[in-house]
């Protein structure tokens, strides 16, 4: 326990509660930490002086470390300065902003879209501006943190329907025809799992009970649909059928940020009532640079999507090959089920010294008992590196099997109930 005798009772009862919660989470091996890494963003890092091949980053289309995107982004520091100085609304709004907004939403085929520092401020700050005082946002279970937070900090009331069940939605809408205000929010790709959600039939339920459908396609742009123009597009819905999306550019842009794209009205509104638009510095404009050469190559580079698809095929035959448990997903988020969390901290661990990363994903960001290794794919990724990738988890699951460890990779004796 820390010493508390300089702190306050107040803060030493604190801080007591604290420290008591860490130990628990270290006890259950959910205890997360920072990895280290010392270059820029690509399919080999360094930490601490080792260097490994990783297959965790959201990189889908290998553009984070493109040389066209740093350029753009030195040019927008050289024009604009590093920082926006001050919120869209007082002076922080520069032309790029304008550029970048416009490229985006005919992009995604709306009218205006509205850009935002992040994600998470994107899903807060839309659910919020949304929501009447006792609406309803009706949440897919396994949607982004981001999106159950927006629901759960608004004036509505938030319930979560089943993963992908059309039916537990619809149950729940007809329970609740007199709110005022009905909003279906669903992830397009959900991001531990890699499926996709049933779009078509939630526009059409969407329709049928009068309720607005919001998607947030943070895995699906760039990496699905006519030239990455996401889920939406791949599912061949239109903006009246889905009139809220959500774009992040951290993933398959490569850069940072993201934008809520829709009718002129709705992004008008939101540039008003969104809190996390309003209250918040502007995104650099140099960022906003990067960001349209990024969307040039996403657009124009159909290859890096072919490729994409290629590693996808690739890696999900080798691990059918070897009995892998993994999700359903023909995206690059790729789950091998491990059931366990200290199987699958073990799992991580043991490519980590064949020097390959892949991440432990534990609860509370998945739910008991389905703990996994997840997997991310890159365009930038070799054969080779995916062959080494399949030749490390065969040599984990020996290692696991010897240690007689008490959740398997392999479908033998599967501990896990999806």
């Amino acid at each position: 326990m820390p010493d508390m005798s300089n702190h306050s009772r107040g803060s030493a009862l604190l801080l007591s509660r604290l420290q008591s919660s860490l130990a628990q989470r270290r006890e259950q091996q959910l205890l997360r930490t920072h990895l280290v890494r010392g270059n820029a963003d690509q399919v080999t890092m360094s930490v601490d002086g080792e260097e490994l091949l990783g297959f965790c980053s959201n990189d889908y289309l290998g553009l984070a470390n493109h040389p066209d995107v740093i350029a753009a982004l030195q040019k927008g520091a050289r024009d604009y300065g590093v920082g926006s100085g001050a919120s869209h609304l007082i002076t922080g709004h520069c032309r790029v902003h304008d550029q970048l907004s416009e490229e985006l939403a005919a992009f995604t085929g709306r009218e205006k879209a509205l850009l935002f520092c992040s994600g998470y401020m994107a899903n807060v700050g839309v659910i919020n501006a949304l929501t009447e005082p006792d609406g309803l946002v009706l949440q897919d279970a396994l949607n982004h943190a981001s999106l159950l937070d927006g629901g759960w900090l608004s004036r509505g009331r938030s319930i979560r329907y089943a993963h992908s069940d059309t039916d537990s939605l619809e149950l729940e809408l007809r329970q609740a025809a007199a709110a005022p205000s009905r909003l279906i929010v669903t992830d397009g790709v959900f991001s531990m799992d890699g499926d996709r959600a049933p779009l078509a039939l939630l526009a059409e339920i969407a329709d049928e009970h009068r309720a607005a459908l919001m998607v947030d396609d943070a895995h699906g742009l760039g990496v699905l649909g006519r030239n990455g123009s996401g889920t939406v597009s791949a599912a061949g819905l239109s903006q009246a059928q889905v009139p809220i999306l959500i774009g992040t550019l951290g993933k398959a842009f490569g850069t940072a940020g993201a934008f809520v794209a829709g009718d002129a009205v709705l992004i008008d509104y939101l540039a008003q009532f969104a809190r996390t638009y309003v209250f918040t510095t502007a995104m650099p404009p140099a960022l906003a640079e990067a960001t349209r050469a990024s969307l040039k190559l996403v657009v124009g580079e159909q290859w890096r999507r072919d490729r994409l698809q290629q590693l996808i095929s690739g890696f999900r035959r080798g691990a059918a090959e070897l009995g892998l448990v993994l999700l359903p997903s023909e995206t690059p988020v790729q789950a091998v089920m491990m059931g366990s969390a200290e199987a699958a901290v073990r799992a991580s661990q043991l490519l980590r010294a064949q020097g390959v990363q892949v991440s432990a994903i534990r609860p509370p960001t998945v739910p008991q008992g389905q703990s996994r290794l997840r997997i991310t794919l890159s365009a930038a990724h070799s054969d080779e590196q995916l062959d080494r990738l399949l030749h490390a988890l065969e040599s984990v699951q020996r290692q696991l099997f010897s240690m007689g460890q008490p959740a398997a990779l392999t479908k033998a004796g599967q501990e896990v109930r999806i």
